[in-house]
């Protein structure tokens, strides 16, 4: 079965660039704009991976990732952070709201594939 992954950025142009590099590797993505909008799509739907930006609209990355972690049946997810910001705090930040990764902007499509595959085990 292909792993199913949530893309999520304030920017559209790098989701779409996001969700079509995880598609050609054979994954099935939903995509969001804001973090309200990425909550409200997991209420509808199983996904095994979770890719976000931190500078989202309505509920930040941060707020986003907390919300996550406290609903049960998403709390082993992997959450993996897409930003340009290489700020060790913002990444301590990340990790201890529940992030598993992160990964800078811009990505290496290859990469990207590679750490969500690694990231849903």
């Amino acid at each position: 079965m292909a792993l199913t992954v949530l893309v999520q950025h304030a920017s559209a142009e790098l989701r779409d660039r996001t969700a079509a590099a995880l598609r050609q590797a054979g994954m099935a993505v939903a995509v969001s704009g804001d973090g309200n909008q990425g909550l409200a799509l997991l209420q509808g739907c199983r996904v095994d991976a979770i890719v976000t930006g931190i500078a989202l609209p309505g509920l930040d990355g941060f707020g986003f990732i907390e919300a996550v972690r406290r609903q049960e049946r998403l709390r082993a997810v992997p959450i993996l952070v897409l930003s340009t910001s290489t700020l060790p705090e913002l990444k301590s930040r990340a990790r201890s709201a529940g992030a598993a990764g992160w990964l800078p902007q811009p990505f290496d499509a290859q990469k990207l594939v590679a750490t969500v595959r690694a990231v849903t085990g």
